[in-house]
């Protein structure tokens, strides 16, 4: 796995991902973070959009992140002296001395895994960090076979000014592998800047996951229990759902 991020992307990422997901998942993870006496770990801390709300909350928290580019992003926004929260470190194989209380991957970190061994790995790495009776939480979607088999082709996601009077749009493809359970993704682009209007592109592969798939990986961790929610209000799983909400506690 190796999410680099090109600049251009990580540059955006804040204009586009506040206005498009904090209404979906800000809430729910800055709930559960405020419920910890003890450390948080975010893993996949990007440029930092829930990990800074919960630290301005008081939490005690810390984030890994494998891209640099979206970690350069994060520092500026952190005082010199809460640096030491942050290392660049893949969820796969991270390395920290803290045992945490709760550890979370939210937004599809762990889609990001193409490979079993990379996500048995990860589970493990993540057991290994957190204390009796801490909790691991990722959320993943639920695959629309509809959706996967036709893709999606140059379609507008997002438009919005990432200064004033300064557009950015993007527009996405995505293609499926399904022997592979992949989602290859494509991000173009645009934005207007010294007069003209400029580009870049980025296409990487998204790992898909099936209830029982999931259900199998977490039963060869070492987490002693977990539940599968279908939304981020806790309510079971149906034909409706649209997302894992998972939720893995330690002995």
């Amino acid at each position: 796995m190796n999410y680099t991020y090109p600049q251009n992307i990580a540059r955006f990422y804040d204009t586009i991902y506040h206005q498009v997901r904090d209404s979906v998942d800000n809430d729910y993870f800055l709930n559960e973070i405020l419920k910890v006496q003890g450390k948080v770990l975010e893993a996949g801390v990007g440029t930092g959009r829930l990990f800074m709300n919960a630290l301005n909350h008081g939490a005690d928290i810390y984030g890994i992140d494998i891209s640099a580019r979206m970690l350069e992003i994060l520092y500026k926004k952190l005082p010199a002296d809460e640096h030491f929260r942050i290392s660049r470190q893949n969820i796969v194989d991270f390395s920290l001395e803290p045992e945490f209380d709760l550890i979370i991957a939210p937004f599809r970190v762990l889609m990001h895994l193409t490979e079993k061994e990379d996500q048995l790995s990860a589970l493990d790495t993540v057991s290994r960090h957190l204390q009796s009776k801490g909790r691991f939480l990722f959320d993943v979607f639920v695959p629309d076979p509809a959706q996967l088999v036709a893709g999606r082709k140059n379609q507008l996601d997002f438009e919005g000014e990432y200064a004033p009077g300064k557009k950015v749009r993007r527009i996405v493809s995505t293609s499926p592998d399904l022997i592979n359970q992949l989602i290859h993704v494509s991000f173009h682009m645009e934005w207007e800047e010294d007069g003209e209007w400029k580009h870049d592109d980025w296409t990487f592969p998204m790992r898909f996951y099936f209830r029982y798939e999931l259900e199998h990986l977490l039963g060869r961790s070492r987490f002693e229990s977990y539940e599968i929610y279908g939304d981020y209000k806790g309510s079971r799983l149906d034909r409706n759902s649209k997302e894992f909400v998972v939720i893995c506690t330690m002995k």
